[in-house]
């Protein structure tokens, strides 16, 4: 009999940048979010199951799920939002929108320091500068501003309860490929850029990013370069048409998160399902669809069968 066996990450950088602990998707109700994620996707829920859960020190409700290999936690502020928290200011500025990563790090006092060596600003949890990190602290916010747009948590600590760090793990992610959007992986979060040069050599420099792949998506309107960091992929894409969805996106809100994208194994089984729920697309090219933002609570999500030269997860989540 095969072995059961929990998730590995792969690692970047001098201080072991891993597991993308999750995306958070902010909306002004975690719990119905939560339940478009477990519709939709088949998502699979470990943290708030019988409600969403309340972090006084941010001001906020959120719950936790795993579609195949990526964490989502749905957040949300308690209404009415407090503009003095990070969560409630990010809410009262951009609404129902793709807010930030996460990252587990092995090493989170020295990246800390290597982060403050290069002048970039980090915050505490719940706000405010931290100028030395101290031992209590678990995980902390480098500013967008630095990171070239990026809202990133970086977190010394593990997911309590997270599915991906259990012995049955190669069990539980089965059942994502035997579902109608036939997902196989997760394969980057986009983040648009204003310029893409001095944004990749922020990720390359300052986060130790790995370049795998660059190009022009004649589709996307968009020139690009993928990076691995830590156990996931980042998609940096600058828009070549103002016109362009991300073109719009990057004029209105600059450097920011812009999208989720999956590879997925049957288009025509993804496109039927996405139809059966309701949930609105358009076909980008044959082999990659995304998702109307007014359906997917305003974020673009694409569905692709396509492979990226390079990518160090092909293949997907390695099954005994």
């Amino acid at each position: 009999m095969p072995p059961r066996v929990k998730k590995t990450a792969k690692k970047t950088g001098d201080h072991g940048i891993g597991q993308m602990i999750h995306v958070i998707h902010m909306s002004d109700d975690a719990w119905e979010l939560r339940r478009f994620y477990e519709d939709v996707f088949g998502g699979l829920v470990y943290m708030g199951v019988d409600e969403v859960t309340y972090l006084p020190v941010e001001d906020r409700y959120a719950t936790m799920l795993v579609i195949s290999d990526l964490c989502i936690e749905t957040m949300a502020p308690k209404l009415p939002a407090d503009t003095g928290k990070p969560v409630g200011k990010f809410y009262s500025k951009y609404g129902e929108h793709l807010h930030s990563v996460g990252y587990l790090v092995d090493d989170l006092p020295g990246l800390a320091d290597r982060l403050l060596g290069k002048g970039v600003y980090i915050g505490a949890p719940g706000g405010g500068r931290i100028e030395k990190l101290d031992e209590e602290t678990t995980y902390f916010y480098p500013s967008p501003r630095d990171t070239a747009g990026l809202m990133v948590e970086l977190c010394g600590i593990e997911m309590a309860n997270d599915p991906r760090d259990l012995d049955t793990w190669s069990s539980q992610v089965k059942q994502w490929r035997s579902h109608p959007l036939t997902i196989e992986r997760f394969s980057y979060v986009t983040v648009g850029v204003r310029d893409l040069e001095s944004a990749v050599k922020i990720y390359a420099d300052t986060l130790q990013a790995v370049p795998i792949q660059d190009g022009v998506d004649d589709d996307m309107r968009a020139k690009f370069q993928t990076l691995q960091l830590g156990d996931c992929l980042l998609q940096l894409a600058e828009p070549v048409d103002a016109d362009s969805d991300l073109g719009r996106h990057v004029a209105r809100w600059g450097n920011m998160i812009y999208s989720l994208r999956f590879k997925i194994a049957d288009i025509e089984s993804a496109s039927a399902w996405l139809k059966k729920k309701g949930v609105r697309f358009h076909q980008v090219r044959p082999g990659l669809i995304v998702t109307d933002v007014a359906d997917s609570h305003g974020a673009p999500i694409y569905f692709g069968t396509e492979e990226i030269e390079g990518d160090p997860f092909a293949g997907g989540p390695e099954l005994p």
